[in-house]
């Protein structure tokens, strides 16, 4: 197996953690990402309990000054990226109705489901390697060839934002052999999934960590869940 660098935001708890969990346990290098200063430290001593090689990143990617903060950071580990998995997000509760909700609520959703993660692409571009791979969660929510199901239209709009820009980054950066895919890991059972969502979080994390470590680099530019492209 040869060892990888692998940057995840939002890992402090979630399918990030389980994330970070899964592929740390498979002997790579983890980087975890998390607004949260006690949540983080907490979450990298829980992996290194786990003998997982772990490092913990101060960084809100709805923030750009923080984003950029953590970059220079990063760039003390003397590190190069293999993967990058953009999986901070938000989902508001009072997330109802497009048409009721305030701006204000819309705003902050898309700055950090969507603008965070491209502005996190930017930050750490120069450490991506030549090969490697950015891996966006997103959802089906987002999709535009599904039926819209009524729930969370912020969260919904911003993913479909966000596979916008997965399918555009793809472009760019295929001459320079970094892979950009979308994946959905489903209704996943955490803080933000809820109780009653379907998948225990590790069948959410099973996709990006595939993904992450055996999917060919030529699945460039799709939208994945069950490790099996989906329509956009």
């Amino acid at each position: 197996m040869i060892k990888k660098a692998i940057l995840i935001t939002g890992a402090n708890k979630g399918i990030g953690f389980e994330m970070a969990r899964q592929l740390g346990k498979l002997g790579h290098i983890i980087i975890i990402a998390a607004r949260n200063e006690t949540r983080l430290k907490k979450a990298v001593q829980e992996l290194e309990e786990n003998q997982i090689e772990v490092k913990g990143l101060l960084m809100d990617v709805a923030d750009e000054k923080s984003v950029w903060n953590a970059a220079e950071t990063f760039a003390q580990l003397n590190l190069n990226l293999d993967v990058l998995i953009n999986n901070a997000a938000i989902l508001d509760k009072e997330d109802r109705s497009i048409l009721q909700e305030n701006e204000e609520m819309l705003l902050k959703t898309i700055t950090t489901n969507s603008y965070g993660a491209l502005r996190v692409v930017k930050a750490f571009l120069p450490f991506m390697k030549s090969p490697s791979r950015i891996i966006n969660i997103s959802s089906e929510g987002g999709s535009m060839t599904d039926p819209v199901g009524g729930w969370a239209p912020a969260y919904c709009v911003s993913k479909s934002l966000l596979n916008a820009i997965t399918r555009h980054l793809a472009a760019e950066l295929f001459t320079r052999h970094i892979s950009v895919n979308a994946v959905c890991p489903g209704w996943v059972r955490t803080d933000m999934g809820g109780a009653g969502a379907t998948l225990p979080v590790e069948k959410g994390a099973e996709t990006p960590v595939w993904m992450a470590t055996e999917a060919p680099q030529d699945l460039t530019g799709h939208f994945f869940r069950n490790k099996k492209q989906i329509p956009w």
